[in-house]
């Protein structure tokens, strides 16, 4: 049985992290969720208040809460050879995140170098800025260049016919544009480590929420300048680097053995996924990898040629890769199967 100091903590932790989703009916909310009443709940709700990382606005019927910002901070950096990601966290960044549990602070350390990192290396700017925002529930941090867009380079390295397909090879993983230097892991992982990963660059918002995994969602939209990331990760996570790892490494030496591929961010408009040629660049590097998790979350449908290229030719070229479909709706795995009976 929960002791009374247990049970608060719960009931502290739920408000905090259901205040941006349930900003009306927030008390009612928690109310249920505890069986007790909005009376008692409320006393949970005033004491946030007055704590300060809660705040309340309109009448008592139609009130709204939101989280309280508690701390707020922003740093430029001139992009020379001589920056490194790892003085800019010792020295500026992380002081800010220092009270935050172990498992936290080595997400934040893990999602901030490597995209640090990208920008001095990558980004072709002159400046990179990093500002955090934090809450009772959450910090976000946002790093922003002023350089080429990452997502035109690398529509420009590969020779893409669509900006936006840039998206899907940032899913894959395995993807540099300096392969001497880089692996093409660091915005893989990092991508799946936080609550929400949003980037944008040019005309292309790429975001992923990790409550829905693999819930992929390219936005074509405005005209950034340079690249920004967002990253938002809740302050009492659970998630470890080592978890993220492990679900996509074999061995002692994590090697980086398995991806999951969003087959949606192939589509382009209205485009339906028919052809050998999408086929071909859906699984373009995928021979890297031992298992290609294909995800066809929000895939409505796809061609004969399609499945066929996907799931008989390229394992009878590619013996040593496994690629499986997942999430896929009743048609699309009926041509999945269609695919792999005629092998």
């Amino acid at each position: 049985m929960a002791t009374k100091t247990s049970r608060t903590e719960s009931i502290r932790a739920f408000l905090l992290g259901n205040a941006a989703c349930h900003a009306e009916d927030l008390v009612r909310f928690a109310a249920t969720k505890f069986a007790c009443s909005r009376q008692a709940m409320h006393k949970h709700v005033q004491k946030l208040i007055a704590e300060g990382v809660l705040t309340a606005t309109g009448s008592t019927r139609s009130r709204i809460y939101t989280l309280a910002v508690l701390a707020e901070w922003r740093q430029k950096w001139r992009l020379t050879k001589r920056l490194s990601e790892d003085e800019a966290w010792h020295q500026a960044v992380g002081p800010r995140l220092h009270d935050l549990a172990d498992n936290v602070r080595g997400i934040w350390l893990y999602g901030f170098s490597e995209l640090f990192n990208n920008a001095i290396d990558h980004s072709q700017g002159t400046s990179i800025q990093v500002a955090i925002r934090r809450t009772g529930a959450t910090t976000e941090m946002t790093l922003h260049d002023n350089g080429i867009g990452i997502f035109k380079k690398i529509q420009q390295a590969l020779r893409l016919p669509d900006e936006r397909l840039a998206a899907l090879e940032l899913a894959k993983g395995k993807f540099t544009t300096d392969p001497s230097r880089h692996s093409g892991q660091g915005i893989f992982f990092s991508a799946r480590m936080f609550d929400e990963f949003r980037m944008v660059a040019g005309k292309v918002e790429f975001f992923r929420r990790h409550a829905t995994p693999e819930q992929w969602l390219v936005r074509e939209e405005g005209n950034a300048v340079g690249t920004c990331v967002t990253l938002v990760l809740a302050n009492d996570s659970k998630r470890t680097t080592k978890v993220v790892f492990d679900r996509f490494s074999t061995g002692d030496d994590y090697a980086f053995t398995t991806t999951s591929i969003p087959v949606r961010l192939l589509q382009i408009g209205k485009d339906a996924l028919v052809s050998r040629s999408q086929a071909k660049r859906l699984l373009a590097r995928a021979e890297r990898f031992e298992h290609v998790l294909l995800d066809f979350t929000g895939v409505e449908s796809v061609g004969q040629a399609f499945a066929d290229e996907v799931f008989r030719v390229f394992p009878l070229h590619h013996r040593d890769t496994l690629v499986e479909a997942v999430n896929g709706n009743a048609e699309v795995m009926r041509m999945v199967r269609r695919a792999l009976a005629s092998g």
